[in-house]
């Protein structure tokens, strides 16, 4: 039977490592972390913590990315790839998306950039993912004629096995109750980026609980978040995770 291969389509700061991490607690599914980062950094030369080694390190060249991701990885039923849609530069060709199952992920913006000014002090609407990742549901949605599944941070939080059931149900994959909980610690399938990054995800064992946060942001990035909003609420109704659905 070929190997299925799931891509999902993340903006930075957002649940996508500890999902990752529910994936690759399935026995029958091996994970890719990021495969286009270093092709992302080396074309805008964006200075992330260990870019020139994560450079040097992985594949930059982006055809040849594709053709790994197609060629699939190691002899599980399930190739999960979690995908940065920020790094999906525009004169990357789309159209291998059509060769694969393609899913996305959201987090409320306000959330997203208080966690991301921490790391990228002024992130620009491009660093956010969130135009890359509209652009990337309606092509798929167009060259399909499917509507590909969304799932929403807050829902899978909240509500982990629901989503996770319903994610799994949209893709035709049955559903494990292994990707509910996890080993803590760092896994070999990490990116070298991991120490930079993954912390939080690296002591956990499973989905944190969801907590409200009341901050505000700075008043500089309000501009920001307007944009940011507006992209988010056109994906947010097509979303399958949903508590109140």
């Amino acid at each position: 039977m070929p190997q299925r291969i799931i891509a999902m389509w993340s903006g930075p700061r957002n649940i996508s490592t500890a999902l990752m991490r529910s994936w690759s607690s399935r026995r029958d599914t091996a994970v890719v972390d990021e495969p286009f980062y270093a092709h992302y950094l080396l074309s805008t030369g964006y200075d992330h913590p260990a870019a020139s080694d994560i450079i040097r390190h992985y594949e930059s060249d982006w055809r040849k990315v594709v053709a790994n991701l197609l060629a699939g990885s190691g002899r599980e039923a399930i190739s999960y790839q979690k995908h940065m849609t920020q790094h999906m530069l525009p004169h990357i060709d789309r159209s291998w998306l059509r060769q694969v199952h393609n899913c996305f992920l959201l987090r409320e913006p306000r959330r997203m950039l208080l966690s991301f000014a921490k790391v990228i002090p002024e992130p620009t609407l491009e660093q956010t993912g969130l135009p890359q990742q509209l652009e990337l549901f309606n092509f798929v949605r167009q060259e399909t004629g499917r509507i590909p599944p969304v799932i929403e941070a807050r829902d899978v939080l909240q509500r982990p096995e629901r989503s996770l059931r319903r994610l799994c149900a949209a893709l035709d994959v049955h559903f494990d109750k292994a990707m509910l909980s996890w080993k803590a610690g760092r896994r070999d399938s990490d990116g070298i980026w991991a120490k930079h990054w993954y912390a939080a995800v690296e002591a956990s064992t499973a989905f944190a609980p969801y907590q409200e946060d009341d901050r505000a942001l700075p008043a500089k990035m309000r501009g920001l978040l307007e944009e940011c909003d507006a992209l988010y609420e056109e994906m947010l109704p097509y979303c399958i995770s949903g508590t109140k659905t």
